[in-house]
């Protein structure tokens, strides 16, 4: 019985789509942005700025919000059918430019994973 139950908390664990359940600290996430706040806004009436607004970023393509002048790179990764996905996003904001060579965000990574998966989380839940 004790087998059956690990397993079912492990599924559960790791969700549908099979990779470890992410940090929902969405307070430290909220915190954490703060130092992305020079580039970029989130939320319901949020902006392009340097970079673009990023309500909306899990699930989205790469290089897609109107208006915004993506660096070539991020274009043609969205048209190679980059998504970005949690997963996504916890390598690229370690280091953005190594992940995404030519990008435009010149921002040398966030390296704390858990203030990733935090941040990750916030955006999330910005509407």
């Amino acid at each position: 019985m004790r087998k059956v139950w690990v397993a079912a908390v492990s599924v559960a664990v790791l969700g549908l789509n099979g990779t470890a359940a992410m940090a929902q600290d969405v307070e430290n996430g909220q915190s954490v942005f703060r130092q992305c706040r020079a580039c970029h806004q989130v939320g319901a009436n949020a902006k392009n700025l340097v970079g673009p607004a990023l309500t909306g970023i899990v699930g989205r393509k790469a290089g897609t919000i109107a208006g915004f002048n993506y660096s070539q790179a991020n274009k043609d990764a969205g048209a190679k059918g980059l998504v970005w996905t949690e997963e996504v996003l916890l390598k690229y904001l370690a280091a953005p430019l190594q992940f995404m060579p030519g990008t435009k965000m010149a921002y040398a990574g966030l390296k704390d994973e858990a203030d990733r998966k935090d941040l990750i989380a916030y955006l999330k839940s910005a509407k």
